[in-house]
């Protein structure tokens, strides 16, 4: 773990991470792949199948098939099966209470004012599956967007060498009834669903994460079609005192750095926890704060995606928190459980 000052280039650095972060020479890849697709359809997202992804595919084996789908089940255990279901009532019953309710308003005139609230007719939801499959996010994805009443749900995802789809990944896609899959990724899925091709259908909106070169066909195709956002990096930052378990904040932290450009930093008023989580691992960074309303200042600066209060008195800290995409209370709430199974998506917003 690394030391950081308050003054020090490298803290303001990581608060400015995301102001400069586009890459021109990702920008003109990515603007060349979606010209390419937009002029040449199926042709186009197979050449760069078989270019980045090594997979020889032809437009008909584009799309998933039902034997592919009920294949994918042969390997999985029924235990697995078991607890994906918890998951998705899980989240299911989170969106369902988010659910947005149509507002109305009568006037003393007589004139009723009111709201109707349509769900999209379709929607693409991307999966990436490059460094490793990202199962958790078919149902982050998926099911919000099951509960609003969109019609007809798409899901892409890049294949294997050999053309096959992650078990799970479709084994999923499968049990929460997604309508089609298709077998691409990278920019060129994200301008296939942007403008349609004989394959692969034009959608209403994009959801769901991916490396920069699916965010940069996401921003750069913003108009033609509707995103989530624009997601960076994956980050975390844990706020920890000297009632904090060393131990909890490590396995946090590790379990963070696990993404491989992911951000994982301790802001401490313990020097002593300090240096007991700097002797248990090397990953991440750690900033020492005089007291919480300096380690709160520095967060709200940060404004990370996950925020993890591990301190005696959570509940009163996160009061001041200003900038955070998910905040997790107590020592009991590692972020990985919301990641993974609590209810709201990780997919944030």
């Amino acid at each position: 773990m690394k030391t950081l000052t308050q003054t020090g280039q490298t803290l303001q650095r990581l608060i400015d991470r995301n102001r400069h972060a586009r890459k021109k020479h990702v920008e003109e890849k990515v603007r060349r792949i979606i010209e390419d697709v937009r002029d040449n359809g199926d042709a186009a997202v197979l050449k760069y199948t078989k270019r980045f992804d090594k997979a020889s595919l032809s437009a008909r084996e584009l799309q998933v098939s039902e034997a592919e789908i009920s294949g994918a089940y042969q390997g999985i255990t029924s235990d697995f099966i078991s607890s994906l279901k918890s998951i998705i009532n899980n989240v299911s019953d989170f969106y369902k209470k988010q659910r947005a309710r149509p507002a109305q308003i009568r006037h003393d005139d007589g004139i009723l004012l009111k709201e109707h609230i349509l769900p999209l007719d379709t929607v693409g939801v991307y999966i990436p599956a490059g460094t490793a499959p990202l199962i958790s996010s078919v149902y982050m994805t998926v099911i919000p967007a099951k509960v609003a009443g969109v019609r007809n749900i798409v899901l892409m995802t890049p294949p294997d060498k050999d053309g096959r789809i992650n078990p799970y990944i479709l084994a999923v896609a499968n049990l929460l009834k997604v309508d089609e899959i298709y077998k691409v990724g990278g920019a060129q899925a994200i301008a296939a669903a942007a403008f349609g091709t004989k394959s692969i259908p034009k959608v209403d909106k994009i959801v769901g994460p991916g490396n920069m070169y699916v965010t940069e066909a996401k921003r750069q195709l913003f108009g033609y079609v509707d995103i989530d956002m624009l997601a960076g990096p994956s980050e975390l930052v844990v706020i920890a005192n000297r009632y904090s378990n060393p131990d909890y904040v490590v396995a946090d932290l590790e379990a963070q750095a696990e993404h491989l450009d992911g951000l994982a930093i301790l802001v401490t008023t313990s020097k002593q926890l300090l240096k007991q989580v700097k002797r248990k691992t090397s990953k991440g960074y750690g900033i020492y704060a005089k007291n919480i309303d300096e380690a709160v200042r520095i967060t709200n600066a940060l404004a990370p995606e996950h925020l993890q209060i591990m301190t005696n008195n959570a509940a009163s800290v996160a009061k001041k928190i200003e900038h955070a995409g998910a905040i997790f209370l107590g020592p009991y709430s590692p972020t990985a459980l919301g990641d993974y199974a609590a209810g709201p998506s990780h997919v944030l917003p």
